[in-house]
């Protein structure tokens, strides 16, 4: 009997442990995260330099202040392994240590970001954490590293559920909280199992410097648009949550393409609750790259407390209706023009009665609620909705550009 009890208690320990390991950091990720990230403007042309000035410029410019939190080295600042088989910094690009630099990123009151994969090598063909899980891990916690982006090149044979799992498990053990940003391209719909794993997962391949079109590399992969990536990730909304995000991939604000397409762009991460990880210098932005990703009336969108992935509610016109519920009963609203063309639509809210019925089962009731309409984009109050059925205003939409507007309830 004695045995059978000691046995019982082994077995209850053990189930105890695993359940603890099997939980990732929990609070940390109850908003998309912001902040910006090397790869998208640098590549793989990093060093410590890079990365302290921008951790200065992200203090001078106000992106600090307006949210933008982590600062991500991507691909690249990899040097080898040691004797025990810690992963180390290039020596060259990164001589004085990631923890140096992590200690100048916290004195910003800023958070530092690192970068692996769950292969045998990373996409630029540095050591991946392949078999080192632990040992990488418990490098990061050292090193004072608050975010980590896991990859998925070098994978052959390798089960992502599992070893995604096991990188959670690694960094859970290693004792400090740190984000865990999942890169598996949604080729295994990480959406349907990674919400207990991770904190945010991307949904396809990588985007590119254009609005809507999609390039083909010579080694057989592929990059996206704009529209490609919200495309893929409107219809996975009943899985993004606090805590657990789609990520469409990272910001292209201020790389080269238009001013509405960067406005489009922007707005439409904001509506869908996705990550602010910007990709462009922010130690040279023009004023018009400025407001746009420092509009604080659309960081709000993203960073609403309800948690919830904005709704594409139809299209009239040509045009694209998005709906967002928000806390207290308030919804944001945009209309987005995909087109090549502007275009003038009569808005008449009527016809905008509708349920979110797959997620938080609001309804913006117009024919009920009075909204005061306050326009994130010029920054003004532009009257209150009518509970009749007739044109509120007549709107234009730029070629690739939205009007967002935040509807607040007057009276119900």
């Amino acid at each position: 009997m004695r045995q059978m009890k000691n046995f019982i208690f082994i077995a209850l320990c053990w189930l105890a442990a695993q359940q603890a390991f099997a939980q990732k950091w929990e609070k940390i990720g109850d908003k998309p995260q912001m902040g910006w990230s090397t790869w998208n403007k640098f590549a793989g042309n990093i060093n410590e330099d890079i990365i302290r000035s921008i951790a200065d410029a992200m203090v001078e410019t106000g992106l600090a202040e307006a949210g933008y939190t982590y600062i991500n080295i991507d691909d690249c600042w990899h040097g080898k392994r040691d004797k025990d088989g810690f992963i180390q910094p290039d020596p060259k690009r990164f001589s004085s240590g990631i923890k140096a630099l992590a200690d100048y990123v916290h004195g910003k009151n800023l958070k530092l970001g690192i970068y692996s994969d769950a292969g045998t090598g990373t996409c630029a063909g540095m050591p991946g954490s392949l078999g080192h899980e632990y040992q990488d891990a418990l490098q990061y916690a050292r090193w004072g590293v608050d975010y980590l982006k896991e990859d998925w090149c070098n994978t052959t044979n390798i089960n992502p559920i599992g070893a995604y799992q096991l990188m959670s498990d690694a960094l859970r053990e290693a004792g400090r909280p740190i984000f865990l940003s999942m890169c598996e391209w949604g080729g295994n719909e990480p959406w349907k199992w990674a919400s207990e794993i991770g904190h945010s997962w991307r949904i396809g391949p990588d985007i590119w410097c254009n609005f809507d079109s999609i390039r083909v590399h010579s080694e057989g992969y592929t990059d996206v648009g704009v529209m490609q990536c919200i495309r893929r990730n409107e219809p996975l909304r009943i899985y993004a949550g606090k805590g657990h995000w789609n990520d469409p991939d990272m910001l292209e604000v201020g790389n080269g393409m238009t001013v509405n397409e960067d406005r489009a762009h922007f707005t439409m991460w904001c509506m869908m609750a996705s990550p602010l990880i910007l990709g462009n210098d922010i130690r040279q932005m023009s004023q018009e790259t400025k407001d746009i990703v420092m509009n604080r009336e659309m960081i709000a969108i993203d960073q609403d407390e309800l948690g919830v992935q904005g709704l594409h509610y139809g299209d009239r016109q040509g045009l694209e209706f998005w709906f967002k519920p928000l806390k207290d009963g308030e919804w944001a609203m945009t209309i987005l023009n995909a087109t090549k063309a502007p275009i003038t639509y009569d808005l008449n809210w009527q016809q905008f009665n509708l349920t979110d019925e797959e997620v938080s089962h609001l309804s913006t009731n117009f024919s009920s609620t009075t909204y005061k309409v306050r326009n994130l984009w010029t920054h003004k109050d532009e009257g209150k909705t009518n509970l009749k059925d007739k044109t509120w205003k007549s709107v234009t939409i730029p070629s690739r550009d939205v009007i967002s507007y935040r509807l607040i309830p007057i009276t119900k």
